[in-house]
């Protein structure tokens, strides 16, 4: 079906999209990317064609944002594929609505990367990583005959293309307290970096080092790692001493396992690994411990549905559905900009990219970059591929010290590092 040819359809937005074309601007523009890097330069020309090809198949992508009087929703954007473009400007800015072709992602190269730039209002990190490792393929497939004679021109077997509300579909209907911290934490401040700018900075480790690592302190990787990042901005940013206020790191948890969901819309929880710098100089392994500590108490079942029945219960009070639209985004606001100061960072883990085994010797790496959000001036992801993982902290500030005391801190635990950056803030290592 072609893009002019697909039915009109309009769909809710899921629970979690509701807030971001409320808080989304210039400055703040909710837009993550993933990167998968290829072994051979890009062509435009088929990798718009491939578009053109993959984003009729995936509803969830081919919509426009629309305002109702009580909701936004989307609607399908029977317009062209948005337009592929060689990268000429920093990662993850704003996508403005009503450019772009309506559509809230846009599609990128540069040399042998393409670039996948998604509006969290569409969906999550594991959404985006289906969208982009279909769209690989077909590039792929346009480029090497054989690959297209072999496999054929359909989606993969197991890429889901389901579209429910998983939030909404797990509520319970159970009563839980208030489940947002308001509670300030530690505000990583400095000299900024030019409007738009975004300093990024990529540390490619070796996920069996680091997995034997991790395993030494009792942790996981996901927890080593995000200790270590708390740990450094104890060092850094606090100078080693005691602090009223705490460092929270927030830390979004892939729901779908939990649920058995496929959906490719948002599904995902918020926690947050906290230190309480309550003395002078603690140790890396005492900061990974307290870390650990934090996680475990939050990342279970219950808290999950607790996280779930919370806000979705709000979406279904009949008296919050019938207010007017702008008294809504007022209130949301106030809400999330409380929220937001409770936390001092962010580190995602988007996972692995599972690759099927005829396209493996075209894909080289992944990564995945996050914008900034209100508070947040620093902000990490984890992505890996292979024996590879990712850890990519990205930042308008202009200081370095917290990404040197990171990547400085695991090779001297043993694990080897290896730093690419964009050039736009000073030397990491």
């Amino acid at each position: 079906m072609s893009l002019t040819e697909k039915e009109m359809r309009w769909d809710k937005l899921d629970n979690t999209a509701l807030l971001f074309p409320v808080i989304a601007n210039e400055s703040m523009s909710s837009v993550y990317r993933i990167s998968v890097t290829l072994t051979e330069d890009i062509i435009e020309e088929k990798l718009q064609e491939a578009l053109n090809r993959v984003l009729p198949k995936f509803d969830v992508f081919h919509v426009r944002l629309r305002r109702g009087m009580f909701w936004y929703y989307f609607e399908t954007n029977n317009r062209p594929a948005p337009r592929v473009r060689k990268e000429d400007t920093y990662p993850c800015l704003y996508i403005p609505v009503y450019q772009n072709n309506n559509y809230l992602f846009r599609v990128t190269y540069y040399r042998k990367r393409i670039n996948l730039e998604v509006f969290h209002v569409l969906t999550d990190g594991m959404g985006g990583i289906t969208f982009l490792r279909e769209l690989v393929y077909e590039y792929l497939r346009l480029t090497h005959d054989d690959l297209m004679e072999k496999l054929g021109d359909e989606l993969c077997s197991d890429t889901s293309l389901n579209k429910e509300d998983s939030y909404i579909k797990n509520y319970t209907g159970k009563k839980y307290k208030k489940k947002y911290k308001t509670e300030r934490a530690v505000r990583l401040t400095g000299e900024f970096l030019p409007p738009k700018a975004l300093s990024v900075t990529h540390g490619y480790l070796n996920i069996p080092i680091l997995k034997a690592k991790a395993k030494e302190y009792g942790v996981s990787i996901n927890t080593f790692l995000t200790g270590i990042f708390a740990y450094s901005i104890y060092k850094e940013h606090l100078h080693s001493q005691p602090y009223k206020k705490p460092i929270s790191i927030c830390v979004p948890v892939n729901l779908r396992p939990f649920y058995g969901s496929i959906t490719t819309k948002n599904f995902f929880g918020m926690t947050a690994a906290v230190l309480r710098a309550d003395r002078e100089n603690y140790t890396v392994e005492e900061v990974i411990a307290k870390i650990d500590e934090s996680l475990k108490e939050q990342i279970t079942k219950e808290n999950m549905d607790s996280l779930i029945s919370y806000n979705v219960s709000n979406q279904k009070n009949l008296m919050l559905r019938m207010v007017p639209l702008f008294v809504k985004n007022l209130a949301m606001k106030w809400v999330y900009r409380s929220s937001a100061l409770a936390n001092t960072s962010t580190v995602t883990n988007v996972g692995s990219l599972q690759i099927r085994e005829d396209y493996r010797p075209y894909i080289d790496k992944m990564h995945v970059v996050l914008s900034m959000t209100k508070g947040q001036n620093m902000k990490c992801s984890i992505s890996s591929y292979g024996d590879t993982l990712v850890y990519t902290i990205s930042s308008k500030l202009k200081d370095q010290s917290i990404q040197k005391c990171f990547f400085r801190t695991l090779s001297e635990l043993g694990v080897p590092v290896t730093i690419e950056t964009n050039g736009e803030a000073y030397e990491v290592l």
